[in-house]
């Protein structure tokens, strides 16, 4: 038995019983109605899959029936039944939104085969509806973790360039998470009903990103057994990402500077001038400027895409936002992992937090995934952290330590900072060797009596007592 429902409308009562003969005969559940007004009942109450009605009948006609169904129930799909002489008020109907119509005397063969393909397209809708949907919640500008200054102002730029058509060139280091603003600006514009198309131009081998990118025709080279549609052509009406684009080939940026400048392009082995319209976000972990001053970049491509520039800072520079996106991770992993983990103490997060992330935003996502599903507790401890993070956040003496500097809005004394920063050295140094100022200094590569001017200067050893 099929779950969908149809709805036969016909004031014949012969047609009406061999459609529904036939009908259930392939497993739907079918209702019928003898005229418009009384399949206007009956779709009042309950929700059809497919109404199949002739146009000719008393009270209401079936023009009256599709005009109810869509408007009251856009996703019922609706077919026209109707006789040789009244082709007309079919296409009439089609242009009301009618899927098709079908002519009598009607073949069995004929409304099953139609139905079948009208259901198949309505279910590729809804999982198309249902796409854009998870994609949009999971790349939505309101789904990037970050409270920090420097993220704020990313998602300042976001909000600004997000519904113009403007060339944004997205730059930061690798795993910083650069697609996921690319996908944040697309969602956010006037394009996001249209494709989000993706190229990493540093994953295609050169000889095959120009196909890859325009498309080829059929013939064009050896292997081109078959007409393809390219990048460009797929991200029409939508939004092209051109990631690592500081890899393109000199001679692929020339042409890809002709499709910046006049949005057409021909297919490889192709003489027809395809155009388009399309939003470019391209992104780059290189410095393009540095890039172009070695040759190895065009200055006029990096001018075309540098239109609105975005740097997404690395994670050392917004250590703030490490707790926010552990917890995030945190979360997203115990409920798709189906494990239990409750919280991380704040001896772990605090070393996570001290850790300089060269892996950024993706190693830190990688490795909450790692402790979540082998985690020993309810809670992730200092114990559940890899070693390389422990071992360069923590000293001899187990207690978490820091390199990293803060920079205060409205300055700092550099002699002050300077000292604060000797001060906590020698401390570290005292700790690691229990106190014996003779190794600390050698550790601290100085002489013992320099070390010990130096913390009578810092105030860490008592006027009144003489050096051990």
């Amino acid at each position: 038995m099929r779950n969908e429902c149809i709805l036969v409308v016909d004031d014949s009562p012969d047609i009406r019983f061999t459609m529904s003969e036939v009908l259930r005969a392939k497993g739907f559940s079918v209702e019928s109605a003898s005229d418009g007004q009384e399949a206007i009942e009956i779709l009042d109450n309950r929700f059809f899959d497919i109404v199949l009605t002739d146009l000719s009948m008393p009270r209401k006609t079936g023009m009256d029936v599709l005009r109810y169904v869509t408007q009251h129930s856009p996703e019922t799909i609706c077919i026209i039944i109707t006789g040789f002489g009244s082709i007309q008020g079919a296409v009439e109907a089609l242009k009301m939104g009618a899927y098709d119509y079908l002519c009598k005397p009607i073949k069995p063969d004929e409304v099953t085969i139609l139905i079948d393909k009208a259901l198949e397209l309505r279910n590729l809708k809804r999982e198309n509806k249902s796409l854009k949907k998870e994609l949009k919640t999971r790349y939505g500008f309101e789904n990037i973790v970050g409270n920090s200054k420097a993220m704020q102002e990313v998602f300042g730029l976001v909000e600004k360039v997000a519904d113009t058509d403007s060339t944004v060139l997205i730059t930061g280091e690798s795993g910083t998470g650069k697609e996921l603003i690319a996908h944040a600006i697309h969602y956010a514009s006037d394009r996001k009903d249209g494709p989000f198309i993706p190229v990493n131009c540093a994953a295609i081998p050169e000889e095959l990103l120009e196909s890859e990118l325009f498309g080829h025709e059929k013939g064009a080279f050896t292997h081109a057994i078959k007409t393809r549609i390219g990048r460009f052509e797929l991200a029409n009406k939508g939004t092209i990402f051109l990631d690592e684009i500081g890899e393109m080939s000199p001679s692929l940026q020339v042409k890809l500077l002709r499709v910046l400048q006049e949005r057409k392009f021909e297919r490889v082995g192709g003489v027809k001038t395809i155009s388009v319209d399309i939003r470019v976000v391209s992104a780059t972990n290189q410095d393009l400027e540095i890039a172009v001053k070695e040759g190895r970049f065009r200055e006029d491509l990096f001018y075309r895409l540098n239109v609105i520039p975005i740097h997404v800072p690395p994670l050392r520079e917004r250590k703030s936002d490490i707790p926010l996106l552990a917890n995030h991770f945190l979360k997203k992993y115990c409920s798709g992992k189906k494990r239990c983990v409750e919280g991380i103490t704040d001896e772990a997060l605090d070393i996570l937090t001290r850790y300089d992330w060269p892996g950024n935003v993706r190693e830190l996502e990688n490795i909450m995934e790692r402790m979540v599903i082998l985690a020993n507790g309810k809670m992730i401890t200092k114990d559940d952290l890899p070693f390389q993070i422990v071992e360069k956040t923590v000293g001899a003496s187990g207690r978490a330590i820091s390199g990293d500097l803060e920079f205060p809005e409205d300055g700092l004394s550099l002699s002050q900072a300077v000292s604060e920063l000797e001060k906590r050295l020698i401390l570290m140094a005292l700790e690691r060797t229990d106190g014996v100022k003779n190794r600390a200094a050698k550790l601290l590569k100085m002489n013992r009596t320099t070390l010990i001017e130096k913390m009578k200067k810092l105030g860490l050893m008592p006027k009144s007592k003489k050096a051990a």
